[in-house]
């Protein structure tokens, strides 16, 4: 759990960082990007579970 935690304030602050530069986010800038990168996460341990991906 300290992983999640830490890497999602780490992410917050890359965040600020890229806004504050005016830079354009380096991952999906909508819920729809971020659900698929969730998706192939999701697919990824389904296969590695039950051995499709061997």
């Amino acid at each position: 759990m300290r992983e999640v935690i830490l890497t999602t304030i780490t992410g917050f602050i890359v965040g600020l960082i890229f806004a504050r530069f005016r830079l354009p986010i380096p991952g999906p800038s909508n819920l729809a990007g971020v659900m698929g990168i969730f998706g192939i996460l999701l697919g990824y341990l389904a296969a590695t579970k039950f051995g499709i991906g061997k």
